[in-house]
């Protein structure tokens, strides 16, 4: 649309510029001593416009529209590509992150399997030693109601 616009007001410009517009005075002297005055406008339009130099200053706006529209269009394609990059770089950066925590929470499963286990092995050993005791005390009791 912009590159339309351009163009038209373009060409309107350069075909205002090409007509000529002249205006002759003259101013006669009659026999009788009275005086006449003439004005003569005279206008050339199209038949002065050279259709080549139109062309060619046609073509000229066309590939200068042309030229920005390309740089406007290079300049988006590379801020979308910086976009995109930007994107994958922090999309990349939370998958990492989210690998490290996984990890991170793997090896504290890990430790406190290893605790519960260690501790289920000191409470089994406890409970092995107060039976032991309970089954001393027993016995020692047995024996003195014996006597």
């Amino acid at each position: 649309m912009k590159k339309q616009i351009l163009t038209a007001m373009a060409v309107a410009a350069f075909a205002v510029s090409c007509s000529k517009t002249t205006t002759k005075t003259e101013q006669v002297e009659n026999p009788d001593g009275s005086v006449t005055t003439t004005s003569t406008t005279v206008t050339q339009g199209s038949d002065a416009l050279d259709t080549a130099k139109i062309n060619k200053a046609k073509e000229d706006v066309k590939s200068k529209v042309d030229e920005a529209g390309n740089k406007i269009d290079n300049a988006a394609q590379k801020a979308k590509e910086d976009i995109k990059a930007k994107a994958d770089e922090a999309g990349n950066k939370i998958d990492n992150a989210a690998q490290k925590t996984k990890e991170e929470l793997h090896k504290t499963g890990k430790d406190i399997k290893a605790g519960a286990k260690e501790i289920g092995s000191d409470v089994k050993g406890a409970a092995a030693k107060g039976a032991q005791k309970v089954e001393e005390g027993a016995k020692k009791l047995k024996e003195d109601l014996n006597k």
